[in-house]
């Protein structure tokens, strides 16, 4: 993997669910590591739910090998929050990670 290609810094975020005084969960999220990685926008669409408009960014996000990254994380990149869909190990050789992400716009 060329390191030029990993232009931006992304921070990856593990789920952390609690429960507040009243027994119902609460979710939030901690950052778990800061790392260099490659954004791709691959495709966008538009849709109509219950009524009200949203928009949907399908994203790849490329970065080194890390073994904790898992499809329940999520990642921010700037003002954007994407949520893992799928984790891929290229070729199997712990060298590089594509992560497919969804960002929904409200």
């Amino acid at each position: 993997m060329r390191a030029g290609r990993l232009r931006q810094r992304v921070t990856i975020q593990g789920k952390v669910v609690t429960q507040d005084t009243y027994g119902a969960e609460e979710i939030t999220w901690t950052d778990v590591v800061t790392v260099w990685a490659a954004v791709e926008p691959l495709r966008g669409r538009e849709f109509l739910e219950a009524q009200r408009e949203g928009a949907e960014v399908t994203t790849r996000i490329v970065m080194r090998y890390r073994a904790s990254v898992t499809p329940e994380m999520r990642v921010v990149f700037g003002d954007h929050t994407y949520d893992v869909l799928s984790v891929i190990q290229v070729e199997e050789r712990r060298r590089e990670l594509q992560l497919m992400c969804r960002e929904l716009i409200t």
